[in-house]
């Protein structure tokens, strides 16, 4: 119960910094600039993400998905998954775990979405306005 409270903490902090810091971009057109970006030219598997997070907090779905695809969708399932915990941890009594092999197809997926986002035949992975 006292993790539970600690997460509910920092989701809270988190969701209240991304407020303050949607504010300011908004009022001063304040970006913090993706430093793989810059140094290399190439979209990282988080590029976008900042933008992606602006646009679900204007309930701009469409264009929350195309600035990250696969940021969008695992975010989407990560909710769904904590939901189904709690519930399942309230009706059932049992604690679900994340098997650590998802956690490794999971971390081969984002390194090929990151890989495939600068080949020009996928470039509708890349980060787009609309």
């Amino acid at each position: 119960m006292i993790l539970e409270k600690k997460n509910l903490k920092l989701a809270i902090l988190a969701i209240l910094g991304l407020f303050i810091y949607f504010f300011i971009s908004e009022k001063y057109h304040f970006a913090i600039p993706c430093l793989f970006y810059t140094i290399t030219g190439y979209y990282c598997p988080g590029c976008g993400i900042t933008r992606l997070a602006f646009s679900c907090l204007k309930l701009d779905f469409y264009q929350a998905f195309r600035y990250n695809p696969l940021a969008f969708i695992l975010i989407i399932l990560f909710i769904i998954f904590k939901l189904l915990k709690i519930i399942i941890k309230k009706l059932i009594k049992i604690d679900l775990e994340i098997p650590n092999y998802i956690y490794y197809i999971l971390l081969i997926i984002i390194l090929l979405y990151g890989i495939l986002r600068n080949v020009p035949l996928f470039d509708f992975f890349a980060p787009t306005e609309v």
